[in-house]
């Protein structure tokens, strides 16, 4: 099975599981879904975010408008 299906499959169990499974999928899942939602908390996250500005600022590299990030995504076929 593709991940892309166990995704979805696991999607729809979510959407319909009662309250005491759902609780306990979570608590299963907890520490990483801490760890991915405290990146703001994450030194060398915000140290490589800061170093990325730096280069930004300093013309060491380039970047693009949020709108053609946007066009990007939207053009690539799955």
């Amino acid at each position: 099975m593709t991940t892309q299906a166990i995704r979805e499959r696991l999607h729809e169990y979510i959407r319909f599981a009662d309250d005491k499974k759902l609780e306990a999928i979570y608590t299963m899942v907890e520490d990483d879904i801490v760890k991915e939602l405290d990146l703001w908390e994450n030194k060398e996250f915000l140290q490589e975010m800061k170093s990325r500005v730096d280069d930004f600022e300093r013309g060491k590299t380039q970047a693009i408008s949020w709108e053609e990030v946007k066009s990007k995504a939207k053009s690539i076929k799955v």
